[in-house]
This record gives C-alpha cells, sequence and structure tokens, in this order.
C-alpha cells in the first residue's frame, strides 16, 4: 500500500527537487501527487513499496537536518555581513507594496473596531 513520505505543500521547488534526486539515487520507488486544481488534495511524494518507507525516511530525516543546518548557516552569514532582509529593506525595494499592505491592514483594523466605538 502507498504512504505518503513528504508534504510537498509550501516545499521550495530545489528542496522538492533534491528529495526526488536523494530518492531517485537510493532506488526507492516513489511517485508524486499534486494538489489538484482547488488546492484540496495532497501534494506529496509517495513510497509504493511499505518495505522502502523506513528507509525512504532516514533519507529524507537526514536530509532535512543538513539543510535546515546549511540554511541557518547561509542567513547567519549573510546576517553578519548585513545583507540579510529586513522590514526597512523590503520597504526599499517594494515601497508602493509596503504602503498598500499598511493600508489594507489599517481598513481591516478601522472596519473590526469601528463597531465597538462610540463616536457619540
Amino acid at each position: 500500500m502507498p504512504t505518503l513520505l513528504f508534504k510537498l505543500t509550501n516545499v521550495p521547488e530545489d528542496e522538492a527537487e533534491e528529495v526526488r534526486e536523494l530518492l531517485t539515487e537510493h532506488g526507492i520507488d516513489f511517485y508524486e501527487t499534486e494538489a489538484g486544481r482547488w488546492g484540496i488534495s495532497v501534494a506529496g511524494i509517495w513510497v509504493k513499496d511499505e518495505s522502502q518507507v523506513a528507509t525512504a525516511r532516514e533519507l529524507i530525516d537526514r536530509y532535512q537536518h543538513e539543510r535546515g543546518e546549511r540554511v541557518r548557516a547561509a542567513y547567519e552569514a549573510k546576517r553578519r555581513a548585513g545583507e540579510h532582509e529586513t522590514m526597512a529593506s523590503r520597504f526599499m525595494h517594494h515601497p508602493i507594496r509596503f504602503i498598500l499592505y499598511l493600508l489594507g491592514i489599517l481598513v481591516i483594523f478601522y472596519f473590526t473596531v469601528m463597531p465597538f466605538l462610540d463616536w457619540g
């Protein structure tokens, strides 16, 4: 019976590709499903053979641990060099988007709080 090994929801494409390569390199027989048009199905990587599930999970766990360390180290290096993304840098790169988001938040806040305020 097929077993869900790895959900692909909100997974970066490079990570999904590395997982596919890892499973292929180790001879794990798998297939992939998509979320579908409406996004209600499970997007994931499934292992066909139950005898390979434990090996595949171990490979994925090891890979995710290594990837986590690699990503944290890259972020830390950017932070030390002053190249990491901050709120100010986001504003400088996309000022109109930032202002529109801020206005949207303020409008939602206004309509949420307005019924509870007595203006006289």
